[in-house]
C-alpha cells in the first residue's frame, strides 16, 4: 500500500539553473523507494516532459519517466480545443510540443490565430509581443502557461513568463486565462497522476506551490532553497505544514510524520 503522494516543484527545489541543490537527487530516490508516488510539477514551460526527465537525471542522477512530469505547457494545451487552432505562440519548445500533442496547430500569422499561448520566451522581441497583442485584440483566446514574475537562477531572480504575459496583457487590454500553478488546469493534470493516500506538495513559492496545495487540500511543504527565503514571508492563509531548508530534509520529515 502506498504511503501517499509527493508533488514536487523543480526550479528552486531540485535545482537552480544548472546547479543541483545538494542532496536533492538522493532525496527523490529515498522518497520513491519509500513507496510514495512522485510527481514532478513545474510552471517552467520551456521544456518537454522528456527533456525535463533527461535534465533531472543529468543534474541529480534521479531518473523518472516523462509521464511523471507535469509542465504548465501541458496544462495550457489541455485547455484548448480544435476551435482554438491555430495558436500564435510566444514561448519555447515545451509549448509548441504540448500544443502539437493536443492537436493544436501553430501559426506565425496573428491575423489567423484563434488563440495566443504565452510562456517563458528567453529570446522574446518586440514584434512577438506586438503580434500576440494584435491577435488578442482581434478576439483570439489568451492563455498564459503561468504568470510567475520571476524564476530563480544561480545569479539571482530573473524575469519569468509573467513578465512577458504582463506586457502582452497591457498592450492588448485583456487578462489571460492561466494554466499553471495554482490554477485548475495544472491541478487536474497532477491529480490524474496521483494515487491513494496523503498528498504532500513541495515548493519554494507561496503564491504558486503552496496555493496549489491549499486549493487541492494537500499538505504544504515550503523549502527555503529558491524564491522564498523565510516562512515569515508566507501569507497566513498559505502557512506551510512543514518548513525545510532544502529537499534533502524531506525523507526524514515524511518518515517522522508517518511515525516510521
Amino acid at each position: 500500500m502506498t504511503p501517499g503522494n509527493v508533488v514536487c516543484d523543480l526550479d528552486g527545489v531540485v535545482y537552480v539553473g544548472d546547479r543541483p541543490i545538494p542532496g536533492a537527487g538522493d532525496a527523490l530516490r529515498a522518497i520513491a523507494a519509500s513507496g510514495y508516488r512522485l510527481v514532478l510539477a513545474t510552471n517552467n514551460s520551456t521544456r518537454t516532459p522528456e527533456a525535463v526527465a533527461d535534465r533531472l537525471e543529468s543534474l541529480t542522477g534521479y531518473r523518472t519517466d516523462a509521464a511523471s512530469v507535469v509542465t504548465s505547457s501541458i496544462a495550457a494545451a489541455s485547455m484548448l480545443s480544435p476551435a482554438d487552432s491555430p495558436a500564435f505562440v510566444v514561448g519555447e519548445a515545451g509549448v509548441v510540443a504540448a500544443l502539437g500533442d493536443a492537436g493544436v496547430e501553430v501559426t506565425d500569422d496573428p491575423l489567423a490565430a484563434r488563440s495566443v499561448v504565452v510562456g517563458l520566451a528567453r529570446h522574446v522581441d518586440y514584434p512577438a509581443i506586438r503580434d500576440a497583442a494584435t491577435a488578442v485584440r482581434r478576439g483570439a483566446r489568451f492563455v498564459a502557461t503561468n504568470t510567475d514574475a520571476t524564476f530563480p537562477t544561480p545569479d539571482g531572480l530573473v524575469p519569468g513568463a509573467g513578465s512577458i504575459v504582463a506586457a502582452i496583457a497591457t498592450a492588448a487590454g485583456a487578462d489571460p486565462e492561466v494554466a499553471g500553478k495554482p490554477h485548475a488546469a495544472i491541478r487536474q493534470a497532477i491529480t490524474e497522476r496521483l494515487g491513494a493516500g496523503t498528498t504532500w506538495a513541495v515548493g519554494d513559492r507561496a503564491e504558486t506551490d503552496l496555493a496549489l496545495a491549499a486549493e487541492a487540500g494537500w499538505r504544504r511543504v515550503l523549502v527555503l532553497s529558491g524564491v522564498t527565503a523565510s516562512a515569515d514571508a508566507v501569507p497566513r492563509e498559505l502557512a506551510p505544514d512543514l518548513v525545510l531548508a532544502t529537499l534533502a530534509e524531506l525523507p526524514a520529515a515524511l518518515a517522522a510524520e508517518s511515525g516510521q
